[in-house]
């Protein structure tokens, strides 16, 4: 009796390792599929008319098509690229790196031009503060943002008191209470 249990325990456990070498295994040859084409991407000349990926293609497929198309210059071409990425409401890994990769690219084209950069700096900002809405954590993304923020400062003038129109105040007596500062 003893050595049936032990037996069928170690059944279990054998299967249960199989198991799980048969689902890596799988994974690992999604992985290298995906390699291999995202290799076939970089290899191939990327130019200023390059189309991204389609969008039935695997997200991180299409990631790092996007990618490539920055960096190659391709800049309206990568932004159709990232635009179903980040479009969903999901923020998993691929459509952080995709809101990353995005402001940065804003980033650099806007230290790329002289004149009329602001507005890029700005999407740029704006895509990083998105990505940190989502992921705090994210070490990369609050430098950049501060790179940003030390390059086109934030008009606090907008938000003064002296620039607001005023309010009207009213005193409000209430029994029973007496007047004073809320705590």
């Amino acid at each position: 009796m003893k050595r049936r249990t032990v037996h069928l325990v170690f059944g279990v456990v054998s299967l249960c390792c199989a198991g799980v070498a048969l689902e890596r295994g799988l994974r690992l040859r999604q992985t290298m599929g995906l390699n291999a084409e995202i290799a076939r991407i970089a290899a191939a000349p990327v130019g200023k008319d390059a189309t991204p990926a389609p969008v039935s293609a695997p997200r991180q497929l299409q990631l790092a098509q996007a990618l490539a198309l920055s960096k190659a210059g391709a800049h309206d071409a990568a932004l159709k690229g990232f635009a179903p990425l980040i479009q969903s409401g999901e923020r998993d890994p691929v459509a952080q790196q995709a809101l990353f990769n995005l402001g940065n690219m804003y980033l650099r084209q806007g230290m790329a031009q002289e004149a009329g950069a602001l507005p890029l700096f700005e999407l740029g900002k704006q895509r990083l503060r998105d990505l940190l809405r989502a992921a705090p954590q994210d070490w990369d993304a609050r430098y950049n943002l501060e790179r940003a923020l030390r390059l086109a400062p934030e008009d606090h003038e907008a938000f003064s008191a002296e620039q607001q129109p005023a309010h009207e105040q009213r005193r409000v007596r209430v029994p029973g209470f007496v007047a004073g500062d809320l705590p």
